[in-house]
């Protein structure tokens, strides 16, 4: 069993900051690549960010500048903070994870969603 939890969501205003975790837990032998997706209503879930185990970074052009993702594989936490924000940031946030169970069966887990909401 394995589960990734988000937390770090809330109400900020326009050209604010907010951060955001997301902590993988469970039977995990290995976590490669982790990332961040969101999603608003009525549209599909758009890529954010990505991370690769050594580091290696690669977002979205929409975000490109403002948010920097960053990992703990101590931890096995990802991060993304992300500055400047705006209305359309406005979203649920997803991370995921490809992961290496302890079985050795290798599959992409996803948490559950925090909300972020830029307004004033």
């Amino acid at each position: 069993q394995v589960q990734l939890v988000e937390s770090g969501g809330g109400l900020v205003q326009p050209g604010g900051s907010l951060s955001l975790s997301c902590a993988a837990s469970g039977s995990i032998f290995s976590i490669g690549t982790m990332g961040w997706y969101r999603q608003v209503p009525g549209k599909q879930r758009e890529f954010v960010a990505t991370i690769g185990r050594g580091g290696a970074t690669n977002y979205a052009d929409s975000v490109k500048g403002r948010f920097t993702i960053s990992r703990d594989n101590a931890k096995n936490t990802v991060y993304i903070q992300m500055d400047s924000l705006k209305p359309d940031d406005t979203a649920v946030y997803y991370c995921n994870g490809v992961i290496t169970t302890t079985g050795r069966v290798l599959k992409t887990y996803w948490g559950r969603g925090t909300q972020v909401t830029v307004s004033s």
